[in-house]
């Protein structure tokens, strides 16, 4: 391999490395895209000298990244009390580049923590957290940085890292369901979409957690619900008039934040992904996104 190959290597990896850093935290592509962007920007406004005085640069760019999506999470906030109806984080498709990076100082045996830290489970726990909470949860138990360092992106003392850190793991530990085999969880997604297109209605209800949510991110620019719908029956109706199989629409199985989900397309186009979570044989939550801005990349 040439140096000029090499080097382009590193480059992309490092840019791999930012960019699950920045998603797991944002919840967005388009919102991690520009901070990376950012960071890469203020990276280059060093002196050469500066430049050369930085002992890891990959290590450098990823507290930057850090520190700037801290402050995009607070006003992120805001953005979200403005939102039409539920928001969600952009759905990912069966893409390695989400798990593949290794971090540095990270142990490649936790690539199990990098995949669940991308479910939509995980993604929509994380929002119910504070900035802080959520940034020195991610670098510490996904990126396994240490509290010294998140301590300089956070602006807190070390021991101040660790409790919100500790504090985020106590929240999505009593909210999380314990993830099920691959295989299982498929199963119960594929007979879910056939109970849909078929209408059967007493499958569907077997198949649904009686506690079951969904929650529909349309962005105000398509139709959808504008709140969390809840309860088994309630959900089985509204599937049953959404996903029964019609002229020109199609549902299919997809990988989606590394858990089996569903996409659905009218004509051709990707018109909603959706994502799930089981528990016990039967599915308990169910998110579905629909607004165009956050389905670019399933097109």
């Amino acid at each position: 391999m040439s140096h000029e190959e090499g080097s382009l290597r590193s480059i992309f990896t490092e840019r791999a490395t930012l960019m699950n850093v920045a998603f797991r935290m944002l919840g967005s592509t388009h919102d991690a895209e520009d901070t990376v962007q950012e960071a890469y920007t203020r990276w280059y406004a060093l002196t050469e000298q500066e430049r050369l005085e930085i002992e890891s640069p990959t290590a450098w760019l990823v507290r930057v990244t850090s520190r700037i999506c801290l402050d995009h999470l607070a006003s992120a906030r805001v953005r979200r009390e403005r939102y039409a109806g539920e928001w969600l984080p952009e759905p990912l498709g069966d893409d390695d580049a989400w798990t593949s990076a290794t971090p540095p100082g990270a142990d490649p045996a936790d690539r199990v923590t990098l995949d669940e830290s991308i479910s939509m489970s995980m993604l929509v726990l994380l929002e119910a957290v504070t900035p802080a909470e959520r940034v020195a949860f991610i670098l510490h138990d996904v990126f396994k940085m240490p509290f010294a360092e998140i301590a300089a992106v956070v602006g807190r003392t070390p021991v101040t890292c660790r409790q919100l850190a500790a504090s985020a793991r106590r929240h999505i530990q009593s909210n999380r369901h314990q993830a099920i085999a691959p295989d299982q969880h498929k199963n119960v997604v594929a007979a879910f979409k056939n109970a849909c297109e078929t209408g059967d209605f007493d499958t569907l209800i077997e198949l649904l957690d009686p506690r079951v949510t969904v929650i529909s991110d349309g962005g105000g620019k398509v139709r959808a619900a504008r709140r969390p719908i809840h309860g088994a029956e309630k959900v089985a109706r509204f599937f049953l008039g959404l996903l029964r199989r019609e002229f020109g629409q199609e549902v299919a199985e997809a990988e989606v934040n590394g858990r089996p989900g569903l996409v659905a397309r009218l004509d051709g186009r990707v018109v909603a992904v959706i994502a799930t979570d089981v528990d016990g044989g039967r599915l308990t939550d169910i998110w579905m996104v629909l607004n165009p801005a956050k389905l670019r990349a399933w097109r």
